[in-house]
């Protein structure tokens, strides 16, 4: 009998001049998912020497396993924050079943629309 294990969940933080990269491997779940939110605060607001804020968050799910609801809702938490800091959310390399998962929610348009630069309503879909 052969037992699988969840690969471990890991986050890459990569610091670059205007974009903030975190690379995320293995189940993004209840379990796991404080500890990406985490990552994000910890980094996106950390004050910056000369370079400023960052421009773009961009998430990359090459290595994701699975994602949970607390993982979906992990993402609509970042894009809020991302939003109110005037900051884009990339959501790179989404596999099959995460872009499965935002699609059936219904959350896809909102979370890889451009953020609205005029600071209006924002339409999903647009831009």
């Amino acid at each position: 009998m052969t037992t699988s294990h969840p690969p471990a969940f890991t986050l890459t933080v990569d610091v670059q001049p205007a974009a903030l990269v975190i690379r995320v491997a293995g189940d993004l779940d209840y379990e796991t998912c404080d500890e990406l939110m985490r990552a994000v605060d910890q980094n996106l607001f950390a004050p910056r020497d000369s370079e400023g804020q960052f421009l773009e968050l961009r998430v990359d799910f090459t290595g994701l396993g699975i994602i949970d609801s607390m993982g979906l809702s992990t993402l609509l938490m970042i894009r809020r924050r991302t939003d109110a800091a005037g900051v884009r959310l990339c959501l790179d390399q989404r596999p099959p079943g995460l872009e499965r998962l935002l699609e059936i929610t219904g959350t896809l348009e909102h979370l890889t629309a451009p953020r609205d630069e005029s600071g209006g309503a924002r339409s999903p879909g647009t831009g």
